[in-house]
């Protein structure tokens, strides 16, 4: 995937852990990546989490590049096998999502909003994709104001082992809708 846009190009490719596990360590345990959950996360503890998403046959992980540098991770996963197994009831075509946005000291006006368009654009890429779901904590309004206004919509509450989340969807179409981007 590559998408030019006036922010710049933005490119995805995977995520390699042992390789990227201190440029993830940084972003994840970051005040800002709070909703990450892996604040306290060590060096050893993000290369090993990584490690298991590479080898599970249902996650992976992905690092989203502006302009060639590293600027944003990608968490795709079967949402009827991880995160979100027996919580919802699933449709054909369904992907999950999680993504970070690494911290900067010097933010750009409209970047996230560039990125979460760019992850949805390498999401629906994928012909087999129908509607992306999401988690986002009930008390992330900066996520959900984001996600609204790619085209999700929220279903419903949900309780997950580790936080109360808002169960959200965004079909292809909703996402066309919402942006002007792919309706495929």
């Amino acid at each position: 995937m590559s998408r030019p846009t006036a922010l710049g190009t933005f490119t995805v490719r995977p995520l390699e852990p042992l390789a990227d596990a201190e440029l993830v360590h940084g972003w994840v345990t970051h005040p800002k990546a709070a909703f990450w959950l892996m604040g306290d996360a060590t060096l050893q503890d993000v290369a090993k989490e990584y490690t298991a998403i590479a080898a599970h046959p249902h996650h992976e992980a992905f690092i989203g590049l502006h302009d060639g540098e590293p600027a944003f991770l990608i968490e795709r996963y079967d949402p009827t096998e991880v995160e979100l197994k027996g919580l919802y009831e699933a449709e054909p075509g369904d992907i999950g999502m999680h993504f970070l946005v690494a911290p900067t000291e010097t933010p750009v006006h409209g970047f996230t909003r560039a990125v979460i368009t760019a992850v949805m654009e390498f999401l629906f890429a994928d012909p087999s994709v129908r509607r992306v779901v999401v988690e986002p904590d009930v008390t992330n309004s900066a996520v959900q104001a984001l996600n609204k206004a790619v085209g999700f919509e929220v279903l419903r509450q949900i309780a997950k082992p580790e936080k109360n989340a808002l169960l959200s969807a965004c079909t292809r179409e909703q996402f066309a809708a919402a942006t002007g981007g792919t309706d495929r």
